[in-house]
Parts: structure tokens; sequence; C-alpha cells
């Protein structure tokens, strides 16, 4: 292992870090009132413990007022955040982990209702779609305010103890003064090149006057836009030689792409069925070019990848943050020789689409990345041994299963069908949700290796549980579709379930009714699509799937728009029946009572999974669900 490039350490300046991963700026939405208190400290510290070599908090923290939080970020305008930075930096410190954090002002990209309800500000008056907002075009003393915010935040963060900060320059308001899409103001700042830049090196510079040399500092910002009119890969690489020759900066952290709109978001940070990795190459383009330390992540979830990116010399420092969040002791496991042990990511994004829609962010895969002060990811040995019946092999099943083991008990599962996952094995057969069997197979893994005697093929009933004389019985036998929701004709309809199952058919001409608002429906719509037919996708939402949340969907959005769907909104199926061959599907709207029909000849249904109660009455005394 010491060989291993990801083990090797990096020098920075004064500051050693011990190896070559890195969990990068975000923010998990953590935050209490603004600060990073105890739940923030111990997400961070857990990761420290196991041996990451740094840690970059927030993402992004706050330094003006004017730059309200839409992700319950950190407030580092306040005076108040010191002390809770001290305590989250000398608690990783502890463990020899650094600890630095990502500062900005938002610019266009928040709201005008959020905070204290003062109006955004950016360099011109071009609102971003996601938060829609028009700002206000910054005059030259809020230029000067905005210097003076970003300088007493970074002097917060060195009183504090932190090793040092980056500027974060991708969608935030320092490239809105780069970019020529969204600058559009007079000489000094807004024009050339050297006018659109001076603004981030005038904030370097205070920075650097107020904090000293010994405080590292960086940018993390977008070498290429990638959109027509903004600035371009060979900006970047201008952009990269300034920053480098400035003097004012110990390293480059860059990114690709624009985060303005949920299909860019996407591609800067791309979720499952998308290519891993898919900005190295650029990032390795501008290291060897600049020749500079230069950090780099975007979709790195496993090691073999992150080692590549280190030992062929792309970049310097490899970030692995959704990677932690799966498994917080990723670095440990690396270090001592169990990488097959390693939680994968399987980019699901459940962590990031939460955020965007106002929440906390919580792993598909482990329920523990988020619940650090209430749910251990080291799983204690029990007191006193039981034997322990599973019924039912999907994540919930399997996830029993293996905590029971690892608490010492003895397990044995039942499962009906022949290999384990559940409905996860089903969603899988999408190409794009392929991935989610990783979720399936560590566990199974897992549970193999602690000795988990499995039983497949077996639907177990009262007579098989109670044959394996169990202490405690777990069932977690999912659910089925709900297959009688419509007023009349429900047996005429097909589920989402059938169809990715290869159970039934794609029809010609197929209406795809969609109540849940989940991924089997879109999933469903893609699969009779791509087959050749007509397709309507309708909801009683009056958004496309709701369940499935914004980064998940652009996917989706990108193959369906271009086969022959058609989307309804806001209309709601309420029956089917015969005529003629055909079928009549009939709809109504819940906004004006418009009441419809539609010719078909398939109807396609996702009401929603209800779950398998009542299997074991003379269990129960037993059972946990």
């Amino acid at each position: 292992m010491k060989n291993d490039p990801l083990l090797q350490p990096l020098q920075l300046k004064h500051l050693t870090l011990k190896n070559r991963v890195m969990l990068t700026s975000h923010e998990p939405a953590y935050p209490e009132d603004g600060m990073p208190k105890e739940l923030y400290r111990a997400y961070h510290v857990e990761r420290a413990k196991a041996g990451v070599a740094l840690t970059m908090t927030a993402g992004s923290a706050a330094v003006s007022r004017d730059s309200p939080p839409v992700f319950n970020n950190i407030l580092a305008y306040q005076d108040e955040v010191v002390p809770w930075m001290r305590d989250l930096t000398d608690a990783c410190h502890e463990h020899g982990t650094a600890v630095m954090i990502q500062l900005t002002h938002l610019g266009r990209r928040t709201r005008w209702d959020k905070g204290d309800w003062l109006p955004v500000v950016s360099a011109s008056h071009h609102r971003e779609a996601s938060h829609r907002a028009y700002p206000k075009k910054a005059e030259l003393w809020d230029i000067e305010r905005l210097i003076g915010d970003y300088t007493d935040a970074a002097e917060r963060m060195h009183a504090a103890g932190l090793d040092g900060l980056e500027i974060q320059a991708y969608g935030h308001l320092m490239d809105q003064f780069w970019s020529p899409l969204t600058n559009e103001l007079d000489a000094p700042y807004g024009g050339s090149l050297d006018n659109r830049l001076r603004f981030t090196f005038e904030v370097l510079k205070r920075i650097r006057e107020r904090v000293g040399e010994k405080f590292l500092l960086g940018v993390r910002y977008t070498g290429d836009e990638c959109l027509p009119g903004g600035f371009d890969a060979r900006d970047g690489m201008e952009i990269s030689h300034r920053l480098k020759d400035s003097g004012l900066v110990d390293f480059l952290n860059v990114v690709k792409g624009h985060i303005d709109t949920d299909p860019g978001l996407t591609d800067v940070i791309p979720i499952q069925g998308m290519p891993s990795a898919p900005h190295l190459d650029f990032a390795g383009d501008i290291k060897r070019e600049v020749d500079f330390p230069t950090f780099h992540g975007a979709k790195i979830q496993d090691v073999a990848t992150a080692r590549y990116a280190i030992s062929s010399g792309k970049i310097d420092m490899v970030g692995m943050t959704r990677a932690h969040m799966a498994d917080p002791h990723l670095m440990q496991k690396v270090m001592e020789g169990r990488e097959e042990e390693i939680r994968p990511c399987v980019g699901a994004n459940y962590c990031l689409d939460r955020i965007y829609q106002g929440g906390a962010a919580y792993c598909i895969h482990n329920a523990a990345t988020g619940r650090e002060t209430t749910m251990p990811h080291t799983i204690a040995p029990a007191n006193t041994q039981r034997k322990v019946v599973v019924v039912g092999t999907g994540p919930g099943g399997l996830e029993a299963a293996r905590v029971a083991a690892e608490r010492g008990h003895e397990v044995v599962v039942f499962e009906a069908a022949d290999a384990p996952g559940g409905q996860i094995r089903l969603t899988a057969q999408s190409e794009r949700r392929r991935e989610m069997m990783g979720i399936i197979d560590w566990r199974y893994e897992r549970c193999q290796a602690m000795g988990v005697t499995f039983h497949f093929n077996v639907f177990a009933e009262q007579d098989e549980v109670l044959a394996a004389s169990p202490d405690v019985v777990i069932v977690a036998t999912g659910g089925l579709p709900n297959e009688q929701a419509l007023d009349e004709g429900n047996e005429l309809a097909i589920t989402g379930w059938d169809i990715l199952s290869g159970h039934a058919k794609p029809g010609r001409n197929v209406l795809v009714y969609d109540e849940a608002g989940d991924h089997t429906a879109l999933q469903a719509a893609e699969i009779i699509a791509k087959a050749g037919a007509k397709v309507e996708y309708m909801t009683a939402d009056r958004a496309l799937a709701p369940e499935v949340m914004a980064m998940n969907l652009v996917p989706y959005m990108r193959s369906l728009q271009v086969l022959d769907v058609t989307f309804t909104p806001t209309f709601r199926l309420t029956g089917i029946r015969r005529d003629a061959g055909d079928l009549v599907a009939s709809v109504s709207s819940d906004y004006t009572q418009v009441n419809r029909e539609r010719r078909v000849d398939q109807v396609v249904v996702n009401f929603g999974t209800l779950p398998m109660e009542d299997l074991y009455e003379e269990l129960k005394p037993l059972s946990s669900n």
C-alpha cells in the first residue's frame, strides 16, 4: 500500500496533506441558524477519523446579507460563526485532516424573498433560470462593499484556525463577472477580460493582505461555461494562467460547465447512468498547461478511477464527496486493504436533489449519513445474541440482515425470488438505473461474508419461519402495485412494473398515467417510446414526477423529448372501457372539472405501491416490520 498513488502526501506551502483524497466543498444543509453546530461537526469528523486528507466545508458559505442562502448554508458574514468553525476544525485536526471552507456571494443564484429580503445583486439584470429573481446591476459602491464582505468572512475563517479557503466561481457572483453572458457593466468591471476579472483579483488581493501568506487560498471555478456567447475553454485556460501568475492563490479547483439550469447542473455534477469522471481530462489539460496544484471532483465515485486520476498526473487532489456520503470510512478501508468492503455510491443523487428542494442531504444507500449524532456508522455488538429471521431481500430486508449480523446475531433470510433485490432489481432493468444494484450487491456480499444464511425460492409461510426457531422476525416483504384505483376498468390497465419486467409488451398508441410521481412511469414511458410507440405521459400533478426531483429528471427529459412523447400535466385518469377494439380512457382536470377521453390501445398506470400487510398474524409477537 506504500506505493498507492492515493496515499502519497501532497505539500502545499507549509501544509502537508497526508493523502490525495478530499471532500470537495458541499453544503449538506445541516447548519442550525446558519451555524455549523453539532451535527455538521459530527458529519465532517466521522470522515476525518477515517483518514480523508482534506475536508472542504460549505458549498458555499455566504459572505453577505444580500447573498441569502437557499440551501441552508453557513452564514460566514456573522461573527458567531467563528467559535463553531473553530470547534469543527480542532476536532478534524485531531485526526490529521486539514480543514478549509468555500466562500461565496451567490449573486443572482438566490431569491429576493429569502433571508432579509434584500435585492438580488449581480453584474447584469439577467435572472437565473433556476432561482428566477431579476437582479440589481451592481454599482461601484456595491462592489467595494462586496470586496469588504469577502475579506471580512475570510478573516473570520482565519481566526477560526482553518487551513485555508477557496472562492466559488461557477454559477455564483464571481464568475457572473467573468462571463459576457452575465456581465453588462461598464469599465472598470465590465467589457474586456481584464475588466471582468478585476473584481476577482481585488477580492483575492484584499484577502491575502488580511490573512497573510500562511493561510491557503484557492478558487473553485469553471474553465469552460459550455454556453454559446459565454467564456470557453481558451478563456478558461487564460484565467487559469492569470490565477497562477497573480501569486495570490495556492491551488486551482477546476470544474466544467454551468449550473444556472437543471440540465447544466446535472452535466457539472453527473448522476447515475451518466459517464464517470467526465471532466477529468479537461482538468488534466489545465494542470498540464498551467503546471500548478490542481484539484478536481465530478462523479469520481470509485477508488479505481480516483487512483487513475492521481497516478496519471492529471490532478493533484481528487474529490470523492458523494462517495464519502455513501461510505465515510472509505479511506480507512483503502489504507487497510479492504476496498471490497467499501459501500459504493450508486449515483442516485438523492443527496443533492433533496438539497435543491430545500431539504437536508441524506444518502439513499446509507441511512446514518446526516444522522451522525443519533445513528452510528459503526455497528456495535449486541449484549445478547439472538436468532433473527428476515423475510424479504429488498434493500430493507438486506439492511436489517446486515445490521443484525454486524451485531453478532445469527441471521436467516427467506426470499420468494431466486435472487436478492426486490424492487431495486426491477428498477435496475433500465440502463441508466443499473447502478442501483450496487445497493443490493454490497449488502448481499456483506451478509455472506458474515455468515448470514439465505433461502431463495421460498415463499416463507408461518411454518417455515417458525421452524427456524427465531427470537425475532423482521418482515421486509415490500409491496405490490396498486391496481384498483380507477372508478372503472382497473382490469384493462397494466402497471409500470409489467413494462419494466417485460411481462407486457409496449403497445403502439399508449397512455402512461403517473399518480405516484416516481421513477416507474418515466421508465415505462421511455421503454415504450423507444419501442416506436406514440406515448402520452399524463399526471394529475402540476409538475412531472415530483418524487424524481430535478437532477434525476434531466436524463429522462433528454430521452423522452426526442421521441414521440406528449406531456399532459394536471389531468387525472378516472376510468377505462373498451370500444370497438380500442381502449377509451376517461380523464378529468381537478382544476376545471373538464372531462375528456383518450382512444388508445394500451393504458399503463403508476398509482404507487401498497405494502403487503398481515402476512403473519400468528407471528406478530415476534415480528418487526
